[in-house]
């Protein structure tokens, strides 16, 4: 089984291969710009490091938020186009699903809480062994945050936030090392999402606040 997975959610860009269970080539750019040109020459890497065509593949998978609105869509429109014309499935991975996948040793609860650059934070709680969050994502003000009813492991890019947060509030919680999504963790979630071991997700947009844009003077 050979996933090709994309990833621009945050403050990163990547692009893994998978097959059988196995990253077989994967490249990644750290940055908050730049996603949209940066994702097609590192599909062309992967693809030729792993001496596949995109017809050989079995899905392409995308990243499709929580997050950046220009760095989700264009990871979704290259993924989407890609699949299309390769006649594939196009598979969504949720940001919290990316970054659980991501931790390299898991114990209970994990919470993926990604910074919308408003002075809130997007919420996905996963219970213990969960590969899927328990509930949609939520937007909450720092302050405002639930306390966890045991010890939790934080992850995304606010998760040192948050920490300091809920520990002020007596809450039983330590940041973990999973702060930015990675698409080879994306590719082994879309893994079990092809086989039917998780529930399936579109591959559109995951938005829980709408864009910060501007009206013209």
């Amino acid at each position: 089984m050979w996933i090709l997975a994309l990833d621009a959610s945050l403050a990163r860009c990547s692009a893994a291969l998978l097959a059988d269970g196995v990253v077989r080539a994967h490249r990644l750019q750290d940055g908050e710009r730049g996603h949209a040109a940066a994702l097609p020459p590192m599909v062309q890497a992967v693809l030729r490091e792993a001496g596949v065509a995109a017809a050989d593949l079995d899905a392409v998978a995308a990243v499709v938020g929580p997050g950046g609105f220009t760095g989700i869509r264009a990871a979704l429109a290259l993924a989407q186009g890609i699949a299309l014309a390769a006649g594939l499935p196009a598979l969504g991975v949720s940001t919290g699903e990316a970054l659980v996948a991501g931790l390299a040793a898991r114990q209970g609860a994990v919470w993926s809480v990604v910074d919308t650059r408003r002075g809130r934070v997007v919420l996905e709680r996963f219970a213990a062994g969960a590969a899927t969050a328990s509930a949609p994502p939520e937007a909450f003000d720092i302050d405002a945050l639930p306390l966890p009813a045991g010890p939790v492991t934080l992850v995304g890019d606010a998760a040192e936030a948050v920490a300091a947060a809920l520990l002020a509030r007596g809450a039983a919680v330590v940041a973990g090392a999973s702060r930015q999504p990675d698409a080879a963790a994306a590719a082994r979630v879309a893994a079990l999402r092809l086989a039917g071991r998780i529930p399936a997700l579109a591959a559109r947009p995951l938005y829980v606040e709408p864009p910060a844009v501007r009206l013209p003077a």
